[in-house]
Parts: C-alpha cells; structure tokens; sequence
C-alpha cells in the first residue's frame, strides 16, 4: 500500500510538469496570433485559424479515437494509459519540430500545419493524461487533484505570454519576423522528448484494461457524459475566445490603448486567474482542518497574486495599474465561499459570474471593461476539471473511450474563436465578447443537470 501511494505521489509530480509544458504551449497561440496577423497581414479572423487549427486537431484526433475505440476496441485500455502518454509527446514533439522550416519557408499554411500535429499529440496527452489523474487516488477527490494538475497548467499559461512577449513579440519588428519562432519551438520539442525518457524509464503505476470491452458507442448511455460533451465545447470555446482577444482587446483606445507588448501583461494575468482558482480549488485535496482550509482558500490567491505580479514586474512593466485587480480576486474568494464542496453548484456559481462579468464589459469602457474581462479567468479555472469529473464518472471500463469524446468536444476552441473574430470584424472587438455569454449559459444548464442526475450524491470540487 505505502508503495503504491509513494507511486501515485510521484505519478502526479511528473504530470504536473506535463501539465505545466502543455499549458505553456497551448498559450503561447495567443502571442502567436497577433504575430502572424502582423507579419502577413491577416484579418481577425484570418489570424484566429491559428486556433482552429490547433483546436481543430484536437477534434478530429478525438474522431479518429473514438472510431477505432468503437469499432476494434479502446486502444488506451490496452496500451495503458502511460503509453498513451508517450505517444502523444512523440507527435508533440514533430509538431513543435515543423515551426523550424515553416519559419524558413516564410508559410503561414506550413505554420498552420505544424500547429494542427502539435494538436494532434495535445490530443493524445489529454485523453489519456487526465482520466490518468483521476484514477490515481479515491474517486471523491479526483477533481481535487485535476484541479492541481490544471493549477500547474495555468502556471504555465501565467508564464507564457510574459516570455513569449520578449522571445516572439519582443522581435516582431527586427529583420527575423516570424523567423523569432524558430528557436523556442525547438527547445519545446526537446522538452516533449525529454518527458518521453522520463515516463520510459520512471516507475509508474500502470493502469490498463485487457478484458474484452464492449464495442461501439457505450459510453454515451451515459448522460453525465452526452451533456457533459457539449460542456467542455462550450467551456474550452469560452476560454478560448476570451484569451485569443484579449491583446486587442487590451489595445482597444476605448480600453487602455496598451501596445501589443504591453498587452501581454493583461494576458498573463488573465491566465493567471486561472491557476490562481485552480491552486485554490485544490486546497480541497488536502487533509487539515477546515479552519486551515477557509485560511488557504484566503491565503492562496493573493500568493498566487503577488507571483504573477512579480513576473510582469521582472518583465520590466510597471504593475501599479494592476493592484486594483486585487479587488476582483476578492470577489472570487467570496464566489469560492458561496459555491463551497458541490462540484455542480460551484460549475453553476461561477458561471453566473461570467455571465455578469460579460454583461459588465460590454456595458462599460476603460479599467471596468478590462478587469471584468481579466478576471474570467479566476472563474474558467474549476470549469475544466469540474466538468471532465463529472462527466466521467461511474463511467468504469468505458472511462477513456468517455475521455476521447470529452477531448474531441475541445473543438469548441477552434470553432468559437473564429466566430468571435468574425464578429469583430463586423461589430469591433468589445462587442464581440457577446460570444463567450453563450457558452456560460450552457454551462449553468449543466450545472443543474448534473445536480438532477447525482441528485444523492455529493461531488467534491
């Protein structure tokens, strides 16, 4: 027993790095957007193919998944979930190599390309990587400890637009252009297959399932999971949506009229919020008092606060604009109190917070317009692992084939941002944050829906 504990403990330690480098990456598309529609002279929603592509990948991977999964048999249930791991760092790792020549030859299709293989290995790691976290310790605290995962996720969506700014945005406007790419990306997949020798040759627990599986479809007679699908689009579209826009929203003259440059501190703070909520909602895991717990839950954010403001400061931007904020992530505490352990009231709670924070933004102009924005993040930070836990759950053998439509419904990341950058085209970027609206509201239909359907049963958060 102690063994297998000391297993899982080091299980998550390595998990939470992979967490970390996919969430940097998955970010660094924000810095690469107004990049590429700088040096190719793209439309908004020219230049948010960068998302469909990336995203986009995640559903027809999921696709393709789930159809081998139906017709022959779950692939992870018989490779293990630490192989399926490293199968999807491997095509990481050549889609972070195919930035190298798509610089070289100047091709914002190559780009695109490179992007969509990177999804795909994204894809992969998600499938398997987050049920892997789940089943690693009791079921009543499996969003617990998706919650840390994601809290090492969100460091490295904090992180990214701040070093992305100097390596990417930083050259812009040298002699390099989209070349400034190159180098990054190469270091990533070194990284990526770094990881691989990693779970090689580590001593991990291996979870597989070689018993003969039922074939087809079984995992949607589950309605947590059907509903649950169209949460995650929905979910992954919002965030999405919000970050993709931000820098120009960020510039907006009518809402600071920050430089590129300047508007990633904004950026990194917006997912920042989320790895403040995500090391906030995983103080749940922890066994201490819940005097100890209300302390942290306190404690935590305003920690999390000064390290993010730390960051953009060591960036060398001033952060005395960005103090106020700390009044939005007091309401966020207060949100943390109201929602408490009930998974489906907290998905409910927060996201009829977005809901108002939108209807804020849209209503207003300057500071107020942009720190309700930011600060979405402090709510999207619980979406992902409260609704991936319990949208697998009671699943059983069926869990992954459950995971691969979970991840496919990623594609409201590709589907959505175009959308919104359509929109502001039409109607300006400050209007066109009506997008996201949409999908809070869904999610507040399923944080009743999942309440009807566990109506006896308690989900932590």
């Amino acid at each position: 027993m102690t063994e297998q504990i000391q297993g899982s403990k080091r299980s998550m330690a390595i998990l939470t790095l992979l967490f970390f480098m996919w969430g940097f990456i998955t970010c660094l598309n924000d810095i690469l957007i107004p990049h590429f529609k700088n040096s190719f002279s793209l439309s908004y929603f020219e230049s948010s193919l960068v998302q469909f592509a990336f995203f986009g990948a995640y559903f027809i991977g999921s696709l393709i998944y789930f159809f081998i999964s139906s017709s022959s048999g779950d692939p992870i249930n018989r490779m293990g979930y630490r192989n399926g791991i490293i199968a999807g760092l491997f095509l990481s790792a050549l889609g972070a190599v195919l930035f190298y020549p798509a610089a070289q030859f100047v091709s914002y299709g190559f780009f695109l390309a490179a992007l969509f293989i990177l999804g795909l290995g994204f894809t992969l790691l998600q499938i398997a990587a987050n049920p892997y976290v789940a089943i690693l310790g009791p079921a009543e605290t499996s969003s617990n400890r998706l919650n840390l995962a994601q809290a090492f996720n969100s460091f490295g969506t904090t992180i990214a637009p701040l070093l992305g700014g100097v390596l990417i945005l930083g050259a812009a406007n040298s002699s390099e252009g989209v070349g400034t790419v190159r180098i990054p990306y190469l270091i990533f997949a070194g990284l990526f297959l770094a990881l691989i020798v990693v779970f090689r040759f580590t001593h991990l627990p291996s979870f597989s399932n070689k018993e003969k599986v039922e074939r087809g479809a079984p995992a949607l007679r589950y309605p947590q999971l059907l509903f649950g699908i169209f949460a995650i689009f929905f979910y992954v579209g919002g965030e999405v949506s919000t970050g993709s826009f931000l820098t120009s929203y960020a510039g907006l003259p009518s809402i600071g009229g920050y430089n590129p440059a300047q508007a990633t501190a904004f950026v990194a703070l917006y997912w920042g919020s989320l790895m403040i909520g995500r090391f906030t909602g995983a103080i749940r895991m922890f066994r201490i008092t819940n005097v100890s717990k209300n302390f942290l839950i306190v404690a935590v954010p305003f920690t999390a606060f000064a390290f993010i403001l730390s960051m953009i400061a060591w960036k060398g931007q001033s952060i005395q604009d960005m103090i106020p904020y700390s009044m939005c992530i007091t309401i966020g505490i207060i949100a943390f109190f109201i929602a408490g352990a009930d998974a489906s009231r907290t998905l409910i709670v927060f996201s009829i917070f977005s809901i108002i924070l939108l209807v804020i933004a849209l209503m207003s102009t300057g500071a107020i317009a942009l720190w309700t924005v930011v600060s979405l993040g402090l709510y999207n930070s619980i979406m992902w692992p409260v609704i991936f836990t319990l949208a697998i759950r009671g699943l059983g053998p069926h869990t992954s084939q459950g995971s691969s439509l979970l991840v496919m419904a990623i594609l409201g990341g590709a589907l959505l941002p175009p959308l919104q950058g359509f929109l502001a085209d039409k109607i300006g970027v400050h209007h066109s944050y009506i997008v996201p609206v949409i999908s809070y509201l869904y999610l507040v239909f399923y944080g009743f829906k999942t309440r009807k359907i566990f109506r006896k049963t308690v989900v932590t958060a």
